[in-house]
């Protein structure tokens, strides 16, 4: 399935799900974060320490009102050279930095949720630092056509019980917002990626990879705010 055919059908269905995270129209702020380049409030000194990271992170959204930070799919990400996981693995090869997913920022314990119905297609503890952490993938079947969700950056224990071929069920609180320590050493946050062909992987998926190979990667993971739909919500001039 090509990612316009994929659009046309996500688009078909939009108003069945269920959402994502907790949010409230009309109450609810959304913040959009900016971590390219062009965010210079970015450090050395916060990206090289984890919990001021988080702190950093945690004020802005209380300076701002916001319930949650969002953004990043399709973003070249500088952030990710903290980490020796998106570089690469000969001298001089080209690091990963483009960013897949969407990212949605917020407390330690936040609810995720199935937008809709599915089965446990894998599931991994992806511990190294920068990685996803605890990391589960669903399984799911419209129209006939089958796909994947990503939730990265979870909860240890959201995954501990699990067993992949289990179904879930449209609303099912499936994880949470992951701890530093089991999270892949990030700021609280879900990490939320769609996936067409998941390539023979299990547990784990490049929710980043280089710019050169961009167009492979974007057509084979489209917007996922097709299903999380919250980008309306965006108040640009919050920042």
């Amino acid at each position: 399935m090509n990612a316009a055919t994929f659009e046309n059908i996500i688009r078909k269905y939009q108003y069945t799900f269920h959402r994502v995270v907790d949010f409230i129209p009309g109450k609810d702020q959304l913040l959009p974060l900016d971590f390219t380049q062009q965010n210079t409030e970015l450090t050395p000194e916060i990206l090289g320490n984890k919990q001021v990271f988080s702190n950093y992170i945690q004020q802005k959204l209380k300076n701002t009102n916001s319930r949650y930070g969002i953004g990043g799919y399709g973003e070249h990400r500088t952030i990710y050279s903290i980490s020796p996981v998106f570089n690469g693995a000969q001298p001089g090869e080209e690091p990963r930095r483009l960013h897949l997913g969407v990212d949605v920022w917020g407390p330690v314990g936040t609810k995720v949720y199935a937008f809709m119905g599915g089965m446990i297609h894998s599931f991994a503890f992806n511990d190294q630092f920068g990685d996803y952490g605890a990391t589960l993938i669903l399984l799911h079947q419209l129209d006939g056509f089958p796909f994947y969700t990503l939730y990265g950056h979870l909860s240890l224990r959201d995954i501990q019980t699990l067993s992949a071929g289990q179904y879930v069920s449209i609303g099912q609180t499936i994880a949470h917002f992951g701890a530093l320590q089991e999270n892949g050493h990030w700021p609280p946050h879900l990490h939320f990626q769609i996936i067409l062909d998941m390539e023979l992987k299990k547990g784990d998926y490049p929710g980043v990879c280089k710019y050169s190979e961009r167009e492979k990667y974007l057509a084979n993971c489209p917007d996922p705010d097709l299903i999380l739909q919250l980008n309306r919500y965006i108040k640009h001039n919050s920042l």
